[in-house]
């Protein structure tokens, strides 16, 4: 409606511009009966409104998208750090090409501190970890990786210690995990709000993708959902049981953030519990693969072989990572091809780190193989995208990342 209305306001514009160029006095323009003219306008199509380049912001700044995404994570300590240049060259001298990037961390943080005319300046959130988040985005033009912004949603221990009415309350305090760590309530849509004014602003930098991740409720909800006090907003009057709340206030802020984005040219993706995927639906937390699928350009699996119980006939997956991700990749496919026209690209996340909290006998030691192993497990079911998630970004050395 925005658009259509920005549409009246030029042709009035032009229209005014016409008559001041054209010799009419004014007495001639008082005499016209203005009063009795009738303005009319077509009504344009949804889909060829939101195509057209000409209500698309543009950052001034420009990246290809890859033949296949192959990227990395990068805190915004590393963004802003001397590693930043190290993961760089990682990048210039493989086959890698993307990051991405902490602009929202777990902690709720922005990591870097916006402008004074930012929006987001109100909230106080910024860290200084990453002076000068455009240049870092300058300097991936230069080489041509592909930027990637990773926002966490509803894990925000400092929006819940702020606005303690959006979060999980447990008596007269925020709730907090074993970790000490906060969720704010997925079914308030000031939440929503508030994540995707935060994407926004990454788009607004330079970002081409924005990653939600925890998109969720807290792990083990349907534990304590009984007794925590919250608010369901307006899925409260919904007829549907507590599972289905949740699938569909996690589902909708979903299908509302890509919608928000649109303008904005960006590619939208979602991480995602890998077991996820081999359920109908996580009814805990909220997360159903196909309808979450349905709403992003991109669904990004969390796959980690420690992150698995036995599982797939597999006793100790970390001990088998190509078989893991093979079993996976077997039933990832099976439920996007179910999604039609509506699936997503499939790029999930590999581990290029070392499980050993896991104990003796039921870790090994990732390094080359491991990672390499992963990435041919995906390619032999014809899924050639992929992220690789190391929490200190120490890659391995000397990968092929292209088996």
């Amino acid at each position: 409606m925005q658009l259509r209305r920005a549409l009246i306001t030029a042709t009035a514009t032009a229209l005014l511009l016409s008559m001041q160029t054209t010799n009419v006095t004014a007495e001639e323009i008082e005499l016209q009966q203005f009063t009795s003219k009738e303005f009319t306008y077509s009504t344009i199509d949804e889909e060829s409104l939101t195509s057209s380049k000409l209500f698309r912001f543009s950052s001034g700044l420009t990246f290809e998208y890859p033949d296949a995404v192959r990227g990395i994570y990068v805190t915004g300590h590393s963004a802003g750090g001397d590693r930043f240049s190290k993961l760089v060259d990682l990048i210039d001298s493989t086959d890698l090409n993307a990051m991405v990037i902490d602009v929202k961390d777990d902690f709720g943080n922005l990591t870097y501190i916006p402008k004074e005319d930012s929006a987001l300046a109100q909230y106080n959130i910024g860290q200084p970890l990453v002076k000068d988040m455009r240049s870092v985005l300058e300097t991936m033009e230069e080489k041509q990786i592909y930027p990637i912004a990773r926002v966490v949603v509803f894990k925000d221990t400092e929006l819940a210690e702020r606005k303690p009415e959006w979060s999980f309350q447990e008596g007269s305090t925020v709730w907090k995990n074993r970790r000490g760590e906060a969720f704010v309530n997925p079914f308030m849509k000031e939440v929503w709000d508030y994540n995707v004014q935060i994407a926004i602003e990454a788009a607004k930098l330079g970002f081409k993708e924005i990653q939600f991740d925890y998109v969720r409720f807290p792990e083990g909800f349907e534990n304590r959902s009984d007794t925590l006090k919250y608010s369901q907003g307006d899925y409260s009057e919904a007829t549907v049981d507590e599972v289905q709340k949740r699938v569909s206030a996690v589902t909708d802020f979903v299908a509302y953030a890509r919608e928000q984005l649109e303008p904005y040219d960006v590619e939208v993706s979602v991480d995602i519990f890998g077991y996820s995927a081999t359920l109908p639906e996580a009814p805990g937390i909220g997360q159903n693969f196909s309808k979450i699928s349905s709403n992003v350009d991109v669904i990004s699996s969390m796959i980690y072989p420690s992150h698995w119980t036995s599982y797939f006939g597999i006793a100790k997956p970390d001990l088998e990572p190509y078989r893991l991700v093979q079993e996976y990749a077997k039933v990832e496919n099976a439920t996007l091809k179910k999604l039609g026209d509506k699936a997503p690209t499939s790029r999930p996340w590999l581990q290029d780190f070392t499980a050993s909290y896991l104990g003796a006998g039921n870790y090994k030691v990732y390094g080359k193989k491991e990672v390499e192993d992963q990435i041919r497990a995906l390619n032999e079911a014809g899924i050639t995208e992929y992220l690789l998630w190391n929490a200190g970004n120490s890659y391995t050395q000397n990968v092929d990342y292209t088996p």
